[in-house]
């Protein structure tokens, strides 16, 4: 396979796995560009690059900044605006899941609060399966999100070993 066509593929594939995560797939595509350019591209290039309107690259890329894994880089001697994202891959991975758990898990967490405090009588037993439910939802929503914290705070070295003695 030629190198245009690698990257082609790339871009596509990262678009859909972009998608199946919740995000825009066109923003995906964009962060897939940024992250095998060798250097900073402008809104044109990334324009041409995936043949989308400006507009759309605007907003995806301010999206993109606003999650933490594209930045805004100035090209001494250029008067555009450049962007670069970012390499590291463990970092991004990070910055996807903090991002996805305060837009998705946080306000979850904060309905089942609510939602467990349900007034009607203990010995009724809708009232009692109704609870139940939600704490046993509350229970595993507070587990999966003090697993997103560890691994929102972790270190690669640290969760990869500690994975490994889980899976041993």
């Amino acid at each position: 396979m030629k190198l245009p066509e690698a990257k082609a593929q790339f871009i596509q594939t990262w678009g859909l796995l972009g998608a199946q995560w919740g995000v825009n797939r066109t923003m995906a595509q964009i962060h897939a560009l940024l992250l095998i350019a060798p250097e900073p591209l402008s809104a044109e290039d990334i324009m041409t690059g995936l043949d989308i309107s400006r507009g759309n690259v605007n907003m995806n890329v301010r999206e993109l900044m606003n999650w933490g894994i594209v930045e805004k880089v100035l090209v001494p001697g250029e008067r555009k605006e450049f962007f670069v994202a970012e390499k590291d891959i463990w970092k991004v991975g990070t910055a996807i899941a903090r991002e996805r758990k305060k837009r998705e898990l946080d306000p979850i967490l904060k309905v089942l609060l609510q939602l467990s405090k349900v007034e009607g009588d203990p010995k009724d037993k809708n009232v009692r399966a109704f609870r139940d439910t939600m704490q046993n939802i509350q229970k595993f929503a507070h587990q999966t999100d003090a697993a997103l914290n560890a691994f929102i705070k972790s270190e690669e070295n640290w969760f990869y070993s500690t994975l490994m003695k889980v899976i041993r």
